[in-house]
C-alpha cells in the first residue's frame, strides 16, 4: 500500500523528533486496538495485559520484576487527548529545540527526562504517607514526564524565545514553563497526584541539563555513545568488497627482472666487441633491439 510506504519513507527521513511522534502514536493505536479485542471478548479495557505490563508501577517490588516500565510507560497512552496534548507540546517545543541543539540531544533528553520522571513518582509515593495505600495499585504512563524536560531545557535555554498563543498573543517561554509547573503542583491533591509527579521529576531534569549545557558540560555525552552503539546493532551494514592482491614486494621482483635483462645485455656487448653483430643469434639481436629501443 501506498500510505505504508508514504509513512515508513517519513519515518525513515524524519528527524528523532518525527521518529518519536511517531513511535508514540503506533503504541496508541496498538494498545487500543488491544483494548477493542478485550471488549469484544467481554472483558473491561483496563485489564488489558498490556496497560499492567508497559505502565511504571510505584511499587518498587514490581518494578524489580518489570524493569523496562522505566522506559515503555512513557510511550504509553490510553486516552486520545492524553497524547494529543502531549504530542502538540512535543512538536512545538521539539522544533524551538532544534533550533539551538541538535537530535540527539532532544532524544537523550526525552528519554532520559521521562526516566528521571518515573523514578521521581516512584521515590515520592514511597516516601510520603498520604501515598502509603496507594503504591501497590498506583501506575503511571504518558509521554508527559518526557515532554516537560524537553520544554523546560530549551524554555530556560532561550527564556526570552517568544511564542504565539491564542487570545494572549506573545509569551516568553519561561513563563510557559513556570506557569505550567506551578499548575502541576497545585494540581497534586486533586487528582492523577502521580502523573504531576513525573512531570515535576522530567522539569527537574530539563533544568539540571540545561544548567549543565550552559557550562559547557554535556550530562547527556555517554547516554548518546550508548545510543549510537545500540542504534548500530540495528543499522544495515554495507557489503564488504574483497579484493585479492598478488603477494610478494612487486618493487623487489622489478628490480630482479631488470638486473637479469641488463646482464644478458652486458653478455651481448661482450660478444659483438669479440665476433661481431654477425655473430649473434636471432633471439639475442631482437633483445638488443628491444633494450635499445627502450633508451
Amino acid at each position: 500500500m501506498d500510505i505504508v510506504n508514504e509513512i515508513k519513507a517519513s519515518f525513515k527521513q524524519g528527524t528523532y523528533l518525527t521518529q518519536l511522534i511517531y513511535v508514540n502514536l503506533a503504541v496508541f493505536v496498538l494498545v487500543n486496538l488491544v483494548s477493542v479485542v478485550f471488549f469484544m471478548l467481554g472483558q473491561p479495557a483496563f485489564e488489558s495485559p498490556v496497560l499492567s505490563w508497559l505502565s511504571i508501577p510505584a511499587d518498587p517490588m514490581q518494578l524489580i520484576w518489570k524493569p523496562w516500565t522505566v522506559i515503555t510507560y512513557m510511550f504509553l497512552h490510553e486516552a486520545f487527548l492524553h497524547i494529543l496534548f502531549n504530542m502538540l507540546w512535543l512538536f512545538w517545543f521539539g522544533k524551538i529545540f532544534l533550533q539551538y541543539l541538535d537530535q540527539k540531544q532532544l532524544l537523550s533528553v526525552y528519554l532520559l527526562g521521562g526516566i528521571s520522571g518515573g523514578l521521581f513518582y516512584v521515590l515520592v509515593y514511597n516516601l510520603f504517607p498520604v501515598f502509603a495505600n496507594s503504591v501497590p495499585y498506583s501506575y503511571a504512563l504518558g509521554a508527559s514526564a518526557s515532554v516537560m524536560a524537553v520544554v523546560f531545557s530549551i524554555s530556560f535555554y532561550v527564556p526570552n524565545y517568544e511564542v504565539h498563543l491564542f487570545f494572549i498573543g506573545k509569551v516568553k517561554l519561561k513563563f510557559i514553563a513556570i506557569i505550567s509547573i506551578v499548575i502541576d503542583l497545585l494540581s497534586i491533591p486533586n487528582g492523577n497526584a502521580g502523573g504531576h509527579i513525573a512531570h515535576i521529576g522530567g522539569a527537574l531534569f530539563g533544568l539540571w541539563f540545561i544548567w549543565e549545557y550552559k557550562k559547557g558540560r554535556l550530562i547527556t555525552k555517554h547516554f548518546e555513545n550508548l545510543l549510537n552503539w545500540f542504534f548500530t546493532l540495528f543499522s544495515k551494514r554495507p557489503k564488504m568488497k574483497v579484493t585479492y592482491q598478488k603477494t610478494g614486494n612487486v618493487d623487489y621482483d622489478y628490480q630482479n627482472k631488470k638486473a637479469g635483462q641488463q646482464e644478458q645485455m652486458n653478455t651481448i656487448l661482450e660478444k659483438i666487441s669479440k665476433s661481431g653483430y654477425s655473430s649473434l643469434s636471432k633471439a639475442e639481436k631482437e633483445l638488443l633491439f628491444k633494450m635499445s629501443d627502450k633508451k
